[in-house]
């Protein structure tokens, strides 16, 4: 499998690399959405993330007409079942583990990857972490949902991946109770996802980016 196009942010070369942030846009953006979010972390050098934003391909998406856009699967329809197709995000899925396959490939210990995903990126990140084979150091879903809650085949390696869920209060393209569904879907699963909740729309605030950061900061810090 080629590796999808992405942008990649390294470490000060003075600090060698040692662990990933792999992190997933959402419906019609790319890879370079969230790297101006990567100062604004103020993570210290010394934790030698490499962050890597894969670009998703670009393919008609039904609830926009048709419209060609970059997306990691095609949404059917609006209402709150999301029907979606589900091969393109398992296709998605397998895209981003071979980007994991690559990391690791780089020297990077797979506990020390962590995997994040905006929206509909959120909903690939879940899948492509619980069934990854290695254990993962982390899965952050913002603004997102389960899609595959029901059928996931969980992979006994990340059975107990730190999982931290974040949501707008007031968000009118997927409601905060997708976001708390997930939460319950997990909790069903045996999971332990901590969530919170933020006063905004489908966006990120400052707020939430200081809680991200302080749990990147738990998890690769040491």
């Amino acid at each position: 499998m080629s590796l999808l196009p992405y942008l990649e942010i390294e470490a000060p070369r003075h600090a060698p690399v040692n662990a990933a942030v792999i992190w997933l846009h959402g419906l019609g953006a790319d890879g370079n959405d969230f790297a101006a979010l990567v100062p604004e972390l103020k993570l210290a050098s010394s934790y030698g993330i490499r962050f890597v934003f894969p670009h998703a391909p670009s393919i008609p998406v039904t609830i926009n007409n048709g419209y060609v856009m970059p997306a990691w699967y095609d949404i059917i329809s609006f209402d709150t079942d999301r029907e979606f197709n589900k091969d393109q995000l398992i296709a998605s899925s397998d895209a981003i583990h071979a980007l994991i396959d690559r990391e690791i490939e780089r020297g990077i210990e797979s506990q020390r990857i962590i995997l994040a995903g905006f929206s509909q990126g959120g909903a690939v990140a879940y899948q492509c972490a619980l069934s990854y084979p290695e254990p993962l150091g982390g899965l952050l879903a913002l603004s997102s949902y389960f899609a595959t809650a029901k059928s996931v085949q969980i992979s006994p390696a990340n059975q107990h991946i730190p999982i931290l869920i974040c949501h707008g209060t007031n968000d009118p393209v997927l409601v905060e109770a997708m976001g708390q569904n997930s939460r319950s879907a997990l909790q069903k699963l045996g999971f332990k996802p901590e969530y919170i909740s933020y006063p905004m729309e489908h966006a990120v605030c400052q707020e939430e980016i200081n809680d991200i950061s302080h749990w990147f900061q738990r998890l690769l810090g040491t």
